[in-house]
C-alpha cells in the first residue's frame, strides 16, 4: 500500500509526485494512458511572470507563487538527471492589431511586475519581423519559456530516482471507500491501496470526481498546435495576440497556437483549426510565410465551469485531494500546485490561501490570469 496514489501523470500529477517523495513518502502514479504524454506534452510551454507580493486574484498569486519556482525547479531536475528541460527567461511581447492594451497593462503594472509600454514602431524595433499593422503592444521582459516534453520527461526521471512507482495503461473506473474516505482505486488491472490520494487527471477529472462524490465539470477544450521550422531564430520573444501566441526555440522552430474548440474528447487536427493559425502567424510576422511546417498536433484542456482550477480536499474524504482544472495554465502552474498539494496532504501550512480554490467552493468564481 502507497502513502500517497496520484490519479493522473501530467505535469500536475507528476510535480506532486515528485513533491512528495522528496519528503519521505511512497508515491504511486496511476496513468490511464502513458505519462507526460496529454495536455502537458501538447502546450507550448511558456510562463507569464508573476510577483506574489502584488498580486491581487487567487489565480495571479498561483501563477505569481509557481513563476517563483520554475528557475529552481529547472536546476535541481537538470542536477538530478541531466536533463535541461530547456527553461530559460525569453521575454514576451504582447501585441494588439485593434483594441487598446491599457486594461492589462494597468493590471501588470499593478501587481509589480516589469513591464515597458511599447508603440507599433517600438515593438518593432525589439522584434523587427512582426508588421506594421499593430495597433498597441507592450513588453514583459521577465516572461519566461520550457520545452514540454523536456520537462516531463526530467520530471518521470526525477521522480523515478526517488522512488516513484508508474502503473501506465491503468485507468481508475471506481473508489473503494470506508468511513475514513477513499481507501483504493479500481482499475481494470486490480485495486491501488493508499492511505491518501490525490485527483490530478485534466480533462478527464470529471468522472473520477462523480464517482467520488463530487459532480463538477471539467470540460476537455481542443488545443490545435502547428510547428514550424526555419533555418535560424527569427525572433527571441514570445509573441502574443489574445489567446494566440508564437513560441519560438532557440534551434530555429516556432510553436503557434492555439485553438480553443469544445469538440469533445477528439484529439485530431483539423484544415480549418491549422490554417487558421497558420494565416494568424503570418499576419503577425509575414516572413513566416517561407518557413517549412514540421508536424501539427493537438491536446485537451481541463476547462472547469468557473475557470478557476480545484485543488483542495474533497468534501465528504480528507484523505483524497483534488488538483485540477488548470485549463491553458496546468505545466505554468505545475510547481505551485505540486508544493500546495504536498502542503495540504503533510497537513501544513499551505504557501497561499487556497480557499477560493476549494471543490466545494462556488464554482461560478471567474479567473483573471
Amino acid at each position: 500500500m502507497s502513502d500517497v496514489v496520484v490519479v493522473g501523470g501530467g505535469a500536475i500529477g507528476l510535480s506532486v509526485a515528485w513533491e512528495m517523495a522528496q519528503r519521505g513518502a511512497d508515491v504511486t502514479v496511476v496513468e490511464q494512458s502513458r505519462v507526460g504524454r496529454e495536455a502537458s506534452w501538447a502546450g507550448a510551454g511558456f510562463f507569464p511572470p508573476g510577483n506574489l507580493t502584488g498580486a491581487a486574484t487567487p489565480i495571479a498569486r498561483l501563477r505569481a507563487f509557481s513563476h517563483s519556482l520554475w528557475a529552481d525547479w529547472s536546476e535541481k531536475l537538470r542536477e538530478r538527471t541531466g536533463i535541461d528541460n530547456g527553461y530559460r527567461v525569453c521575454g514576451g511581447v504582447i501585441v494588439s492589431f485593434d483594441e487598446p492594451l491599457d486594461g492589462e497593462f494597468q493590471q501588470w503594472q499593478a501587481e509589480g511586475v516589469a513591464i515597458e509600454r511599447l508603440t507599433a514602431d517600438s515593438a518593432r524595433a525589439i522584434e523587427p519581423a512582426l508588421t506594421s499593422e499593430l495597433r498597441d503592444a507592450y513588453h514583459l521582459p521577465q516572461l519566461a519559456q520550457a520545452r514540454n516534453p523536456r520537462h516531463l520527461k526530467a520530471m518521470r526521471s526525477a521522480c523515478e530516482l526517488a522512488g516513484v512507482r508508474f502503473l501506465e495503461g491503468c485507468p481508475v473506473t471506481s473508489w473503494e471507500r470506508s468511513d475514513r474516505g477513499i481507501i483504493a482505486a479500481k482499475t481494470a488491472h486490480g485495486r491501488v491501496d493508499g492511505d491518501q490520494f490525490v485527483i490530478a487527471a485534466g480533462a478527464w477529472s470529471s468522472a473520477l470526481l462523480s464517482d467520488a462524490g463530487l459532480p463538477v465539470t471539467i470540460e476537455p477544450v481542443r488545443g490545435q498546435i502547428v510547428l514550424l521550422q526555419l533555418p535560424q531564430p527569427m525572433f527571441r520573444h514570445v509573441i502574443e495576440v489574445g489567446p494566440r501566441y508564437l513560441v519560438p526555440r532557440p534551434d530555429g522552430r516556432v510553436l503557434i497556437g492555439s485553438t480553443e474548440e469544445r469538440a469533445g474528447f477528439v484529439k485530431q487536427n483539423t484544415v480549418d483549426g491549422v490554417a487558421g493559425l497558420l494565416n494568424f502567424a503570418t499576419s503577425l510576422v509575414p516572413e513566416l510565410d517561407g518557413a517549412d511546417v514540421e508536424r501539427c498536433w493537438a491536446g485537451l484542456r481541463p476547462c472547469p465551469t468557473g475557470e478557476l482550477p480545484l485543488i483542495g480536499h474533497l468534501p465528504d474524504a480528507e484523505n483524497t485531494i483534488v488538483a485540477t482544472g488548470h485549463f491553458r495554465s496546468g505545466l505554468q502552474m505545475s510547481p505551485g500546485t505540486g508544493v500546495l498539494v504536498s502542503e495540504l496532504l503533510t497537513g501544513a501550512e499551505t504557501s497561499i490561501d487556497l480557499a477560493p480554490f476549494n471543490p466545494a467552493f462556488n464554482e461560478s468564481q471567474t479567473a483573471v490570469v
